[in-house]
């Protein structure tokens, strides 16, 4: 038995490209870049390596999830390995891509348009003069047990 899962998180590289097959089944291409970080053995500095992943998705879910994805959208994306080979003007050509089974937006279109927003303080509360001000009521004060064994338990 062998296992094919890929689980991976990255930003997109490009827009998502979005197109149809002849007989009408929607193909969604995405490129994500996810880092790998190394010790640089000159310099002993943590570095982000960058890995470029092709993914593949199909079907109707390929178009409702196009809209909502740009370049640099962050995303999880579940799914499996699939390799292909094929020739062109004589030179033999291969490539390993993801097929989506799941994806997960992470960031959405609008946060990859603006640019991040400072945190404010909120406003402060008002409250209004006239409102009846409720304290919550204290807890009743129970009696200790005398003791921890009680005689009137048959077992």
């Amino acid at each position: 038995m062998s296992i094919n899962r890929v689980i991976i998180s990255g930003n997109l590289t490009r827009d998502p490209d979005l197109r149809t097959t002849q007989s009408g089944t929607e193909v969604l291409g995405l490129g994500v870049a996810v880092n790998d970080r190394r010790k640089n053995p000159t310099t002993n500095e943590w570095e982000d390596y960058p890995n470029f992943v092709d993914c593949v998705m199909f079907g109707s879910r390929a178009g409702a999830v196009a809209k909502h994805l740009s370049k640099g959208s962050k995303v999880a994306i579940e799914g499996k390995l699939r390799w292909s080979q094929w020739e062109r003007d004589g030179i033999r050509r291969s490539k390993l891509e993801v097929f989506v089974d799941e994806i997960e937006f992470m960031s959405t279109r609008s946060d990859n348009a603006q640019p991040a927003m400072p945190l404010q303080e909120p406003p402060a509360r008002q409250t209004t003069p006239s409102a009846p001000q409720i304290a919550p009521a204290p807890y009743p004060a129970i009696d200790a047990p005398t003791s921890i064994y009680d005689d009137d338990i048959p077992f």
